[in-house]
């Protein structure tokens, strides 16, 4: 009986084998001459084994499908070849301008010196190539040359970039606008939770500003409270609230949209980093200058645990699970954390200590679940000395950290950012911004640390301490100690 089931079955294959290989010839057979063409992909697709439990009509209609597809693709390759055409020419004939297109499309100036002023956007194809740049001795508004660095700006590679060109992925188009009202530093500026167009930056005269950075930026919201510096803040997952922290040794809690504090925490010492649990939001954690974390109920600002540490909580940072807590100390030290999700209790997993010999504080830490350098989730540090080291997370060991790059920049006398560059470039690098003290933002390629620099943008005046990409990676933010936001627009490449 088995053997009767078997012989069944292979009569079966056979027959829609044979119905798809007719459908198949009767195609051949109606098409013209220059369809029978010998093709390696062709056969690949008519030979392809049938299988008994599929219809033969769906079989026959599949291979006749990828007959054209080959057919189709074997032809529009035969033409390249015989007018003497090869690879190069092929691709960038699949990758030229469209119709209209321009190969080189202009900068076009935005104007600085106005709050939220708006850049009119340009064409649509206008971005689609590596744009060319103002030099940092132009005018924007005259054209004519000045030696003012605040109206002037441009995407520029640095002089070992030059060499190499700049990489696409991190050229810009200028400015897309930019907001100076704040009259003292800006410390801390975010974009809200995958939000394109919601910014927020928090100064050292105590304020925070809300804003939108759409095609008509303006400033939605200020909310004033805090007495001294604002260290840290975080938007919770629905953009509805901020939490945010100061050197008064409070935390406060916001409501965006009427713009009032409705909650404040009081603590004994410096409250320096913050942030609002990915999964949980009525946890919040909070570092301090008293070397602890605490984890607040948000609902009713009671505490429910805390950690302590060897030396000041200066800079933290939670994986995508909430489960874990980076956090970097005054002494250049980063701890992970084990968090309960359910409980909020805290429990120190492991510690990697900083091999340089000067203690100094982290300033950044910044996890990203997913990496091509490292293959998995990856962890940013940067510490006020200069230092940004990049580890790979093994979150099946807890969250063990293996230092899998770093960078020694300049010595810094400002708390300078840095932060993760966009998944876009074609190179298996691992791009980083950063601020620095002589007024640029500087992208480098933490793999090659003899010409790490890429590109730089000129523009500000005074040491870049923040920056920030919004959810979209179009756009860059970066702040300067003098209170000037500037909001980047990043070109479109093909």
């Amino acid at each position: 009986m088995a053997e009767d089931t078997v012989a069944t079955s292979s009569s079966d294959g056979e027959e829609n084998a044979q119905t798809s290989n007719k459908v198949a010839n009767n195609y051949c057979t109606a098409k013209s001459p220059k369809a029978n063409v010998k093709d390696p992909e062709i056969f690949c697709c008519l030979l392809q084994p049938a299988s008994p439990n599929y219809d033969p009509d769906y079989v026959g209609i599949r291979r006749l499908l990828l007959f054209r597809k080959a057919e189709s693709g074997h032809h529009r390759r035969l033409d390249w070849r015989f007018n003497g055409k090869g690879y190069v020419a092929y691709r960038n004939y699949i990758r030229k301008p469209r119709t209209g297109e321009s190969s080189q499309a202009p900068s076009y100036p935005s104007t600085p010196g106005h709050s939220g002023r708006w850049l009119s956007s340009p064409k649509p194809f206008s971005y689609i190539f590596e744009v060319d740049s103002w030099t940092s001795s132009r005018d924007i508004r005259s054209g004519n040359p000045t030696s003012n660095p605040r109206t002037s700006f441009s995407s520029i590679a640095s002089d070992s970039s030059r060499q190499r060109g700049t990489e696409p992925a991190y050229s810009f188009v200028g400015m897309h606008c930019v907001f100076d009202h704040c009259k003292s530093a800006v410390t801390v500026l975010k974009f809200g939770h995958m939000s394109s167009d919601l910014l927020a930056y928090g100064s050292s005269d105590g304020t925070l500003t809300v804003c939108t950075v759409s095609e008509r930026p303006s400033v939605v919201k200020q909310l004033s409270g805090h007495s001294k510096d604002v260290t840290d803040f975080d938007f919770s997952s629905n953009n509805q609230y901020i939490a945010s922290s100061s050197m008064d040794k409070t935390v406060r809690v916001w409501e965006l949209s009427k713009g009032i504090c409705i909650r404040v925490i009081y603590g004994v010492s410096s409250q320096l980093c913050i942030r609002f649990h990915p999964v949980n939001n009525n946890f919040l954690s909070v570092g301090n200058g008293s070397k602890e974390i605490k984890v607040f109920n948000f609902s009713t600002g009671r505490t429910i645990t805390r950690s302590v540490f060897d030396s000041e909580v200066t800079s933290m940072d939670h994986d995508h699970t909430g489960h874990l807590i980076f956090c970097g100390d005054a002494q250049g030290c980063i701890y992970l954390v084990i968090m309960d999700s359910y409980t909020g209790a805290l429990s120190r997993s492991h510690c990697h200590k900083s091999s340089s010999t000067s203690k100094s504080p982290v300033a950044t830490v910044q996890y990203r679940s997913f990496s091509l350098l490292a293959g998995g989730p990856v962890l940013l540090t940067c510490t006020q000395d200069g230092n940004l080291s990049f580890f790979s997370v093994a979150l099946e060991v807890q969250g063990y950290l293996t230092l899998r790059c770093s960078l020694k920049l300049s010595p810094r006398i400002h708390s300078i950012q840095a932060a993760f560059c966009p998944l876009l470039s074609l190179e298996k690098g691992e791009y980083i911004a950063s601020g620095s003290e002589d007024s640029n933002v500087y992208f480098y390629d933490l793999t090659r640390p003899r010409h790490a620099c890429v590109n730089k943008l000129q523009g500000h005046r005074f040491p870049v301490v923040g920056v920030a990409w919004n959810y979209g990676e179009n756009l860059l933010a970066s702040s300067d100690i003098y209170g000037v936001v500037i909001i980047w627009k990043r070109a479109k490449t093909s």
